[in-house]
């Protein structure tokens, strides 16, 4: 299939780079970058706990000991 175009008009606009990250859109990006950080610190804090209360008190014990004997 053959096609012919006679006839072409586009649109060019022409953009600063730095309008691309204005202060709002900037500001945005770090908060849900800084929300997904908390969140995943949240996590690894509960995991944390979670394994402490899993090994029970004799793991805390043998902690303490361990670091009186250094």
């Amino acid at each position: 299939m053959q096609v012919e175009i006679s006839d072409l008009s586009s649109t060019v606009r022409a953009v600063d780079s730095d309008t691309l990250l204005s202060a709002p859109t900037l500001e945005k990006i770090v908060r849900i970058v800084l929300q997904a950080v908390d969140e995943r610190d949240a996590h690894r804090w509960r995991v944390l706990d979670e394994e402490r209360i899993s090994r029970g008190i004799n793991y805390d014990q043998e902690m303490e000991w361990s670091s009186w004997s250094r």
